[in-house]
């Protein structure tokens, strides 16, 4: 085989706030491999602040990975292309774990971006997906929010914890006196902005809306704490940021069995990639922990991968898939959004 790289820069719609900043732009790079006539493409793109693999030599380690699928020919199969990413791109670096997995995948399935040949990518099924508004003044994440509600999304997820928190209550109570719990959930995501005991007085507060979960109410690696948090059950939480860094099966044993949260979300630019998120799913069902896909900022490259992978298991509740509206540059896809759902149509 043969492998390249090429870097690309996402240019936002909008001023995208969270707790960790605000974002006008995302680097990503696209890695190609090539078979004969055919070629796979996948999308290597860490989080700035937030990925294992943001470090100042990723360009450098990219290079390296192509130069090692030179020494390769193209698997036969799904797990083998599955062994072989494993094999040659090392725990921390996540985010080209998943794009050299995918790109094979692609050309396995004869580079017409099918990653997994499934009713989703045949156009035959949609994903529920959450309608995200971004952090920013009240005004803005209003008309967000009255938008989404106006096309329709069962399901709505708002970043928390950046303004000023009474105006973040406001909107939800907002939301919630035109629909009920039934007919809207609400998820909130604080990004881990809040302290231990912060979060204790605000998720007392946040009960009021009817929330169906709140997202890393504080910053990972503070087991303790988010166990307790998870005990006092004043609002289901779903782990993050947290899964970030957990490699082996006894780490996502151990993070499980110590914080038994309701909920984990899964990015596979983050955690690893599409084999280790099948593990996370199998350890999180054995625990009778449910879980959601989200995308982490991909182009329609990355995102159409996540997508394709989500719809190999039966989904019932929203995924966090609708972030392909976000870049003014997006690359072309067959990916469309309608009435809070997501559909591909390939070729």
């Amino acid at each position: 085989m043969k492998a390249e790289i090429t870097p690309y820069v996402l240019k936002f719609k909008f001023e995208a706030g969270t707790s960790r900043g605000v974002l006008t732009e995302k680097k990503t790079w696209f890695i190609t491999v090539y078979e004969n006539s055919l070629k796979g493409i996948g999308e290597c793109g860490p989080l700035k602040g937030l990925s294992t693999d943001d470090r100042i030599d990723f360009e450098d380690k990219l290079f390296d990975i192509c130069n090692k699928l030179h020494q390769y020919s193209m698997p036969a199969t799904e797990a083998e292309c599955l062994d072989l990413a494993g094999n040659i791109v090392p725990d921390e670096l996540p985010s080209v774990r998943f794009g050299v997995e995918t790109a094979l995948l692609d050309l396995l399935n004869g580079g017409k971006k099918i990653i997994f040949d499934n009713a989703f990518s045949k156009g035959n099924q949609s994903i529920p997906i959450n309608g995200l508004i971004w952090m920013g003044k009240k005004d803005f994440m209003l008309e967000q929010i009255k938008h989404k509600l106006k096309e329709g999304y069962s399901c709505l997820k708002m970043k928390i914890g950046a303004i000023n928190f009474q105006q973040e209550c406001e909107l939800l109570e907002f939301i919630r006196n035109q629909f009920s719990e039934s007919e809207l959930a609400l998820r909130v995501d604080a990004n881990g902005a809040f302290t231990f005991e912060e979060a204790k007085e605000k998720l007392k507060i946040l009960r009021q809306y009817g929330i169906h979960s709140i997202e890393q109410p504080i910053k990972a690696k503070q087991l303790k704490e988010m166990a307790e948090l998870v005990k006092l059950n004043l609002l289901p939480i779903a782990l993050d940021e947290e899964l970030i860094g957990i490699h082996t099966t006894e780490q996502k044993v151990e993070l499980l069995e110590i914080i038994n949260p309701p909920y984990i979300i899964l990015k596979p630019t983050l955690v690893g990639g599409i084999r280790s998120c099948r593990e996370w799913i199998n350890l999180a069902e054995e625990r009778n922990i449910a879980w959601w896909i989200t995308s982490a900022l991909e182009s329609n490259t990355g995102l159409n991968a996540i997508a394709q992978f989500t719809a190999e298991y039966d989904i019932k509740i929203p995924q966090g898939l609708g972030t392909g509206q976000l870049y003014r540059n997006n690359v072309e896809s067959g990916l469309t959004i309608k009435r809070g759902a997501l559909y591909c149509k390939i070729g």
